[in-house]
């Protein structure tokens, strides 16, 4: 995100602390409201719990945080790329359904332990601002993967009959909604067998099969 959008988003702080114990209380504020969102919820969240889970006075939140969106704001200001979905790599002359799964598995272990993906759905239909932000990263996320399909078009590897794009936000759906897969399951999702709905979606048989059968042999030409 750049500087013009984390400026549209958060706003202006009231206080940027420069003493290490002020940077540690507020440091101790953000942590706090972190665990709470997750927790309870973006709604269900007060500024005066999250002050008391910090172990500080209600007015020192305010001291560094106009409300809790602008704490929730800079939690998530230089990751909200990192919500994305990650590009699937087609072309690194290994096999494309387990480079995808691995892919998948590293994301989305990154958002499990950050957390904050648990708060978006609450928050993003009621904050039009936070909303363009995220549409715009899914623009960007499609343009990349369409291009990636694009190539992968020119080589004779994907389908003559799909349309690329339609097949990129098809991949973005799919792999967007895996915490939901998971949050309805109550299961861990298998990577492997979503990376292989995928992959079956983009690549015909005999074309995945020589993409499987290059990786085993060091990347020989197809």
């Amino acid at each position: 995100m750049n500087d013009q959008e984390s400026n549209q988003l958060i706003g202006q702080f009231p206080s940027v602390p420069k003493q290490e114990r002020a940077y540690q209380k507020r440091q101790a504020l953000l942590e706090s409201g972190r665990i709470l969102f997750i927790e309870k919820g973006f709604e269900h969240t007060t500024a005066k719990e999250i002050a008391a889970h910090a172990n500080v006075a209600t007015g020192t939140f305010y001291r560094y945080f106009c409300d809790k969106r602008q704490l929730l704001m800079e939690l998530i200001k230089d990751q909200l790329e990192r919500f994305m979905p990650p590009r699937p790599s087609w072309l690194n002359h290994n096999d494309p359904e387990m480079v995808l799964a691995e892919q998948l598995e590293s994301h989305y272990n990154r958002l499990e332990k950050l957390g904050l993906h648990r708060v978006l759905p609450e928050l993003l239909p009621h904050d039009p601002e936070l909303t363009e932000v995220f549409a715009e990263a899914r623009m960007k996320l499609h343009e990349s993967i369409y291009e990636g399909l694009k190539q992968a078009k020119e080589l004779g590897f994907t389908w003559n009959d799909l349309d690329l794009r339609s097949v990129a936000w098809s991949i973005i759906v799919l792999t967007e909604n895996i915490p939901k897969m998971k949050i309805e399951t109550k299961a861990s999702p298998d990577y492997l067998v979503i990376a292989k709905i995928i992959c079956r979606m983009v690549f015909p048989p005999g074309v995945l099969l020589k993409l499987k059968s290059a990786s085993v042999s060091n990347g020989e030409d197809l």
